[in-house]
């Protein structure tokens, strides 16, 4: 194990740098934690509504009908 110099300051870690810049900024830690929640509800509509989408293109297809061909280039 390797001894740190006198006078010399250990790199901050990652958590600390954000924090530090959400206090720069002015958010706190209620605004931080409502911003996550309003990103989770986001991705959270955003699978419901592709769920949905998966579902309209199941119904819409006949049982048996295969989907068309494409040829890629």
């Amino acid at each position: 194990m390797r001894r740190k110099k006198r006078g010399a300051t250990a790199p901050k870690k990652a958590c600390c740098l954000v924090s530090e810049l959400l206090e720069e900024v002015g958010i706190d830690r209620r605004r931080a934690r409502q911003i996550r929640r309003q990103v989770l509800e986001g991705i959270v509509l955003i699978c419901q509504w592709q769920l949905q989408r998966m579902e309209g293109d199941r119904e819409a297809t006949p049982p048996g009908v295969r989907g068309r061909k494409v040829e890629v280039e």
